[in-house]
C-alpha cells in the first residue's frame, strides 16, 4: 500500500489529521462500524466523555486488529458526539495523543448529533486499508 497525504496548510498539523490521505495499491479495505463505549458484555458506558473516548478507542483498536488491519491503515475517521464543545476541551488532546501513538494520520470528520444510543456520547466510524 501507499499514502500520499496532502495537507495544503500547516494548522492542522497541531490538531492530529490531515486534510486528504491517496491511498494506492490496497490489498484491502475495512468498513468499520461505528464504535462507542461498549463494554464486552454489550452495556453501554455512562462515564464522562473522555472516558468513553478512551474505551471507544480501544474497542476500535480491537477491531482492526481482530480484522487482520493496523491502526496506521485507518484514512477515514468519522466522530460522532453530542457535544462538540466538550469534545474539543476535553477529548481533543487525548485522540490526539492516541493517533500519534498509533501513528495514525486520517482524514477526519467531526459531527455533532443530537442523540447516540442509550447513555453513550462519543462514537468512532473508521475505513482502515493495508
Amino acid at each position: 500500500m501507499e499514502k500520499k497525504i496532502t495537507n495544503p496548510w500547516k494548522w492542522q498539523d497541531e490538531r492530529g489529521y490531515v486534510q486528504a490521505v491517496e491511498v494506492k495499491q490496497v490489498t484491502g479495505t475495512l468498513y468499520c462500524a461505528g464504535q462507542a463505549a461498549v463494554h464486552p458484555d454489550g452495556t453501554s458506558s455512562d462515564a464522562d466523555m473522555p472516558t468513553q473516548l478512551l474505551l471507544a478507542l480501544q474497542n476500535l483498536e480491537q477491531v482492526v486488529r481482530e480484522a487482520g488491519y493496523a491502526c496506521n491503515g485507518i484514512v477515514r475517521l468519522t466522530v460522532y458526539t453530542t457535544s462538540s464543545e466538550t469534545f474539543v476541551n476535553t477529548c481533543f488532546e487525548l485522540y490526539k495523543e492516541w493517533a500519534a501513538k498509533h501513528g495514525v494520520q486520517t482524514a477526519v470528520t467531526l459531527m455533532e448529533v443530537k442523540a447516540l444510543f442509550e447513555t453513550l456520547n462519543i462514537e468512532f466510524e473508521a475505513t482502515v486499508v493495508r
